[in-house]
């Protein structure tokens, strides 16, 4: 019963977040009169992606149904993981505008990157949950790195080669050419290893802070 109460409290405010967020976006295209920004509700509606599916995985794993369709949401769950912090890098996008006051729009990019970097956490958790139960706390906590890593190599792809999850689906030989590419010569690719190695292991601590404080928590409620 505390477990639902709580899944419902985390959802209800995660959404209520996203409500907030749009609307930052919506006074301040009716105040400037343009549609700039909007950018932001096309990149949050792609980080709830991964947590939608992480809660289907991690439901049906909790009612013991594994097999084929566990293993595809669990992959398409990877697939779409990175859309969720790429949301941080949107400050690539702070400008001084003279239609609107450069805080507003600063605390704009900052709610909206917060929100997807913990719709991504969220999910994640999920996910580790389910692998830690199947396999143990090192397989859970080496998932959740290797996940992070694919993630910031998907941050990097997404910034700077403008490519995104629907390039996988929709020519999936792309990523298997770029992994061979930057093996056969990883000092030609040094910025796209800078950043996945900086943003792994940013988030990774990040991620780690977020999962002891819920493990506390957990603690505390236990003895109450």
């Amino acid at each position: 019963m505390r477990s639902s109460r709580r899944r419902i409290v985390t959802v209800v405010g995660l959404f209520a977040a996203s409500l907030f967020c749009v609307a930052l976006v919506v006074v301040r295209n009716v105040h400037t009169g343009n549609v700039n920004f909007r950018y932001l509700i096309w990149n949050l509606f792609l980080a709830w992606i991964p947590f939608v599916l992480a809660v289907f995985v991690y439901d049906r794993w909790r009612r013991r149904r594994g097999g084929a369709l566990l293993l595809l949401l669990g992959g398409l769950w990877l697939l779409f993981f990175p859309n969720a912090p790429y949301i941080a890098t949107d400050f690539v996008h702070l400008r001084h505008d003279s239609l609107s006051p450069f805080w507003y729009d600063a605390v704009t990019i900052a709610a909206f990157a917060w929100l997807g970097v913990l719709l991504g956490f969220t999910s994640l958790y999920l996910m580790q949950t389910v692998v830690r139960q199947w396999r143990g706390a090192v397989a859970g906590w080496t998932f959740a790195v290797f996940a992070i890593g694919l993630g910031s190599l998907g941050i990097y792809l997404g910034r700077f080669l403008r490519l995104n999850s629907w390039d996988a689906l929709e020519h999936p030989s792309v990523l298997p050419r770029i992994l061979h590419a930057v093996a056969r010569d990883p000092f030609a690719y040094r910025e796209a290893i800078a950043v996945t190695v900086l943003f792994t292991v940013a988030l990774t601590f990040a991620y780690f802070l977020l999962y002891s404080f819920a493990a506390l928590g957990l603690e505390l409620d236990a003895e109450r």
